[in-house]
């Protein structure tokens, strides 16, 4: 789109919010608060580096789909991951996932890495002046073929896991001290029973005393952050699955964690954005996981849709900005990777974008003098709105396409690197 058309349509759409006391330039500023961790895995489907040609497996995760131009190296995936960051405004951090160190060829187990194979990592975040968030890989794994891993009653098993996950930690805090910003380490496992199981107690018990003896180090908050991630039910893990958000919001609020929200993660009747103020209450920080269900936790790339636009909404009206880490997590192997990430990113963006111009202030003033026709008149009235303008001015002065030109961006990058993979 061309420079004086965006600015422009920009003009316009400043004088129309300011209408309603909203000033534009102070929230374009404002998305400076709204850091995206950009999720590793879907420029490689969930494949990881441990082993060449590796392919997922097991853990209730499925993608879907075989689009040309997969990632089939570390030095492939961060050329994408360069290609996505140019097109993005705003700032971003990156989320890995324990498969995706840099093991020079040779099986390196999950209960023997170290920071020594993730300082490349760590080295290409500095240059970019990025931070990094972390996740121990409890999936696709022989260790995890039964369905169980730090709620195994196979005591080896068990203990490999608690391993692991201390040894994830331990790689968190690094990150977070080289960077100078904290590392979030999110804990996630698949553990569950596809048919109804007698024992559920025993295995919870077993969690709670897994994640005891992982979490027993203490790091400074200003290197790593810990988080827990619930599920509702996995392939495989349809009857129980043992971490439950029960479980783990109890497990977070007693231990002081973050408890992360997948919105993949729950019925879809249920909407994580209602959460958000819940869990706030009680724990000091929590962790989203961004994806868009359809029927099920399918993880389907990130629209502007309702549920996203309230999970947004909700942080930014109860002002958690500062307490809530974004994270992406979603992976679709259907159509092109480099775009499905700048779609995803984009929506999450936009959704907060839209929430920080809403008239806040007037909405809750309607609300609390009993005004419900005027409070749902308005919040209708600013779905109409020059958004799209304000979005606009934003990638403008961000030095990021504007408009539908990222397509074209990707397009190129495409023909010239994706295709020739």
């Amino acid at each position: 789109m061309k420079k004086e058309i965006i600015e422009k349509a920009y003009q316009i759409a400043k004088e129309q919010y300011a209408g309603f006391g909203v000033d534009t330039d102070a929230v374009i500023k404002q998305m400076n608060d709204v850091v995206i961790s950009l999720h590793c895995w879907q420029t490689d489907d969930v494949g990881g580096f441990e082993k060449p040609n590796a392919e997922l497996g097991g853990g209730g995760i499925q993608v879907t789909g075989n689009y040309p131009g997969k990632a089939k190296s570390i030095s492939q995936m961060r050329q994408d991951l360069d290609i996505v960051l140019s097109l993005l405004p705003g700032k971003q951090r990156l989320n890995l996932h324990a498969i995706y160190g840099e093991f020079g060829g040779k099986l390196v187990d999950r209960d023997q890495i170290g920071v020594e194979h993730f300082q490349g990592w760590i080295n290409w975040a500095k240059e970019r002046k990025m931070g990094l968030d972390f996740n121990a890989t409890c999936f696709s794994h022989p260790k995890a073929d039964d369905g169980f891993t730090l709620s195994s009653k196979n005591e080896g098993n068990r203990r490999f896991w608690v391993e692991h996950v201390k040894r994830c930690r331990a790689i968190a805090a690094e990150m977070g001290k080289q960077l100078g910003t904290p590392c979030v380490h999110n804990t996630w496992i698949p553990d569950g029973s596809k048919d109804v199981p007698v024992d559920r107690s025993g295995h919870r018990t077993l969690l709670k005393q897994s994640l005891d003896e992982a979490f027993s180090v203490q790091y400074p908050k200003e290197y790593m952050k810990d988080a827990v991630e619930s599920k509702l039910f996995g392939i495989g893990a349809e009857a129980m699955t043992v971490g439950s958000h029960d479980f783990y919001l109890g497990y977070a609020v007693k231990n002081n964690k973050l408890i992360c929200l997948d919105n993949g993660h729950f019925h879809l009747t249920e909407q994580v954005g209602d959460k958000i103020s819940a869990v706030l209450q009680f724990v000091d920080e929590l962790l989203l996981h961004v994806t868009r269900p359809i029927r099920w936790d399918s993880d389907h790339v990130v629209t502007l849709n309702d549920e996203i636009q309230l999970i947004a909404s909700e942080i930014v009206r109860g002002k958690f900005l500062k307490r809530v880490n974004i994270g992406l997590d979603f992976f679709d192997a259907s159509i092109n990777r480099i775009g499905a990430y700048v779609i995803g990113t984009r929506a999450t963006q936009q959704a907060f974008l839209f929430a920080l111009l809403e008239p806040t202030a007037i909405m809750k003033q309607y609300e609390e003098t009993g005004k419900n026709f005027e409070r749902l008149a308005l919040m209708e009235l600013m779905k109409t709105r020059l958004f799209g303008a304000v979005w606009d001015y934003y990638c403008l002065v961000n030095n990021v396409p504007a408009g539908i030109d990222f397509i074209a961006e990707i397009q190129k990058y495409e023909a010239e690197v994706l295709a020739k993979r």
